[in-house]
């Protein structure tokens, strides 16, 4: 695809949603098409149709031949939408008003879909009978064309996550592309080629201060979900990004109304930091927050059962935690009633500076602050100072070309670990379980990186990583929303909404936080809001004794894993990898973040093919409206 620059309904607690909500259509609006079993247009002569009771909203102009969707939450009012029908969109509409959404503009000769620049909704693409078919779940599609896994795309996703740029438009079907985030892609009713301009671009903005402006944006993002759902409940956790969440929906709510905050723990064990920090921001809401403590038993250990995890659009960052993650929502549904949770998943990607930042400072002839953040990166690090500042001296001579260049020739080699490093494109080391097929697949990857025009040229590289790295994590935080469905809760996280993003990515280098300190932004943000001590902290509890505890305990069930769907693909060795997992719960030190991509990728392929496809039908459906 070429790119140029320039809730509805909530069920109560004995009703679970079982449903996910999914969006799509075609670009022909005249051509009948299938459509989902169960899914009806989202307003009379609306080519879009929606599976599910999620949020969407229509308006039209006066011949009715031009119409406007919001497909998602959104916060805009209804005077503002009935702006829309009669001009043309305004070009930032894709994060003008807090929430989650897709703008979609239907007329008589195709339409124009514009994508979320968070990609907190990605939004999907296939070619189909001449024609174009869009979709908010890429499994959905993959079923309309019968499209089987796309290996490369697996490959990236197990053996180098870290750098999600090999991905490009792949989706984990072959056939089925993810359209660009934050762009206006127009689709036309003929099956031409579609046209995609890139709207969103995150330049320095200096007006203003950076810090009133995120909260303002976390703010109203949050009361956005308090107002469509006031029984929703929190995290909290007791660190500063769930913690912000909670307290910030606290005051959003009525006089009256109490917000219900949850606090997981090992079972028999109060004692922990995180604990503390949450009692204490629930005793200083003065009656705003009912605290609920939720104990863990080993049952909830993480590797438990994942395969018991539903086939989702490609693997959930939660897979390995499942146990207790739908143990939690379970509970949130069948003791507090809740239809809605709020989590602070995605802060640590919004607010903490990439190692590249050095390099930024270098470049921009910051001396002083540079070589004071790599003192402090250094301590923090506990390394010597002059390998971080060789470090970022020649990562000021590479550009982002150049580095996948590098990428492209020298992945797949044993031994290397980029951790900490300063780095365009950190690498873990290449595990020796991976077979020469995986490693044949990734520099395909790179090649094909290496050969597509960056959409976003000319931004700082600590900018330019982080919209990488956000629009990852929040494209797969949509399949843990998927996962959380299953348990009928709808699971929002909003810091990931593009308006949060695109406050704290306008944020000029001399006003960006320092690479070593722990969201200052934030803290400050939330000044007055937050007690003292949480305020200040800077540190998270670990569960880093709960993955190796669990992986003893379910080492016989994992084993049976390595010769299963990834070993048949031919990208891992089962006996090799089988020896990587004992050696990992015996304790002997390794990387585990390779081979947890790997557990998470076959336990995904376990549920798609164990999971019956989304069904399509012909048979016509009258609209919702």
């Amino acid at each position: 695809m070429r790119c140029g620059s320039r809730r509805g309904r909530t069920a109560p607690a004995s009703e679970p949603l079982e449903e996910l909500v999914i969006f799509g259509g075609f670009s022909n609006p005249h051509k009948p098409h299938p459509r989902p079993a169960g899914a009806k247009p989202v307003a009379a002569r609306s080519a879009t149709w929606r599976l599910g009771d999620g949020a969407a909203r229509s308006v039209s102009n006066d011949s009715g031949q031009r119409r406007i969707l919001i497909l998602g939450l959104c916060g805009a009012t209804s005077f503002e939408m009935q702006c829309l029908a009669g001009s043309k969109l305004p070009d930032n509409i894709g994060w003008r008003w807090p929430g989650s959404y897709t703008v979609v503009e239907e007329a008589e000769d195709g339409m124009a879909v514009y994508s979320d620049p968070a990609a907190a909704r990605p939004i999907y693409l296939t070619a189909y009978q001449g024609g174009w078919a869009w979709c908010t779940s890429a499994r959905t599609l993959a079923s309309l064309i019968g499209a089987p896994v796309d290996t490369q795309r697996l490959a990236c996703s197990v053996f180098l996550p870290s750098a999600p740029v090999l991905a490009g438009s792949r989706t984990f079907f072959t056939g089925v592309e993810q359209l660009p985030p934050g762009s206006r892609i127009e689709l036309s009713a003929d099956g031409s080629s579609p046209r995609c301009t890139i709207l969103w671009r995150p330049d320095a903005d200096s007006a203003g201060s950076p810090v009133p402006r995120l909260r303002s944006a976390l703010t109203t993002t949050v009361a956005l979900r308090v107002a469509a759902d006031p029984a929703l409940s929190c995290d909290l956790s007791g660190g500063l990004d769930s913690t912000s969440v909670a307290v910030l929906a606290a005051h959003a709510l009525p006089p009256s109304g109490r917000l219900n905050a949850v606090t997981i723990h090992p079972e028999g064990d109060t004692s922990g930091a995180d604990l503390h920090y949450a009692r204490l921001t629930a005793d200083a809401q003065e009656g705003r927050i009912t605290h609920h403590l939720l104990p863990m038993a080993a049952e909830h250990l993480p590797y438990t059962r994942i395969t018991a995890v539903p086939a989702t659009d490609e693997p959930a960052p939660s897979t390995l935690t499942q146990a207790r993650l739908t143990g939690q929502l379970r509970w949130l549904r069948t003791r507090l009633g809740s239809n809605t949770h709020l989590t602070g998943d995605g802060g640590d990607s919004v607010l903490f500076q990439p190692p590249l930042h050095l390099a930024d400072l270098i470049r921009h002839r910051r001396w002083k602050r540079a070589a004071d953040e790599v003192f402090g990166w250094a301590r923090l690090r506990h390394h010597k100072v002059l390998p971080f500042l060789a470090d970022a001296t020649r990562a000021t001579r590479a550009s982002r070309h150049q580095a996948l260049a590098t990428l492209a020739r020298t992945v797949g080699m044993p031994g290397r670990n980029d951790h900490g490093r300063v780095r365009w494109f950190p690498v873990l080391p290449f595990p020796a379980w991976a077979e020469p097929t995986a490693r044949r697949l990734l520099i395909q990857a790179a090649r094909e990186a290496v050969a597509a025009p960056d959409k976003l040229p000319g931004l700082d590289g600590s900018v330019r990583v982080l919209v990488d790295e956000i629009r990852e994590v929040a494209r797969t935080a949509a399949a843990d929303a998927e996962l959380a469905i299953s348990c009928g809760i709808d699971l929002h996280n909003p810091f990931l909404d593009a308006a949060v993003m695109d406050t704290v990515l306008r944020t000029p280098i001399d006003q960006r936080p320092p690479l070593h300190a722990y969201k200052p932004q934030l803290s400050q943000a939330m000044a007055g809001l937050l007690p003292p001590a949480v305020a200040a902290r800077t540190t998270k509890g670990s569960f880093d004794a709960d993955h190796y505890a669990g992986l003893r305990a379910n080492l016989p069930d994992l084993r049976a894993l390595t010769d299963g769907h990834l070993a048949g693909l031919g990208l891992i060795n089962p006996t090799s990898l089988g020896r990587a997992l004992c050696g990992a719960a015996a304790g002997i030190p390794m990387p585990l973040a390779t081979l947890e991509q790997a557990l998470a990728a076959e336990a995904w392929l376990v549920a798609h093919h164990r999971d019956p496809a989304p069904v399509w039908t012909s048979e016509p459906a009258r609209s919702t409206h």
